[in-house]
């Protein structure tokens, strides 16, 4: 089910701030995935962009799915600015205990 508002920054704070009311501490929410020119990361987020809506204050923390699943160090590859290792979708989420999460290699 897709799902759209006419004016989302102002249904988000609402929503935000009715939360804020009752005292949750957490929410988690996802900007839509788009097919871009140049591949971009989870909710079109890369190293740099992440770093600067964090000191921008407009979020505490950005998720990166897609490339923590296959870069078992991506904090120290985003601390030395290493490229994250490229990820195979066929591998998420399976349960052979010989590939996916288990066979990317670590930063060396």
């Amino acid at each position: 089910m897709e799902a759209g508002d006419s004016n989302p920054v102002a249904l988000s704070l609402y929503m935000v701030k009715a939360l804020n009311k009752i005292g949750i501490c957490y929410c988690h929410m996802v900007e839509p995935r788009m097919k871009m020119v140049i591949e971009k990361y989870s909710g079109g987020y890369g190293r740099e962009d992440g770093i600067k809506v964090v000191s921008d204050n407009h979020a505490d923390l950005i998720s990166y799915g897609r490339w923590f699943l296959a870069s078992p160090n991506l904090s120290k590859r985003f601390e030395l600015n290493a490229p994250p290792n490229k990820y195979d979708r066929n591998t998420f989420y399976t349960s052979d205990p010989d590939i996916g999460y288990v066979d990317y290699p670590f930063l060396e």
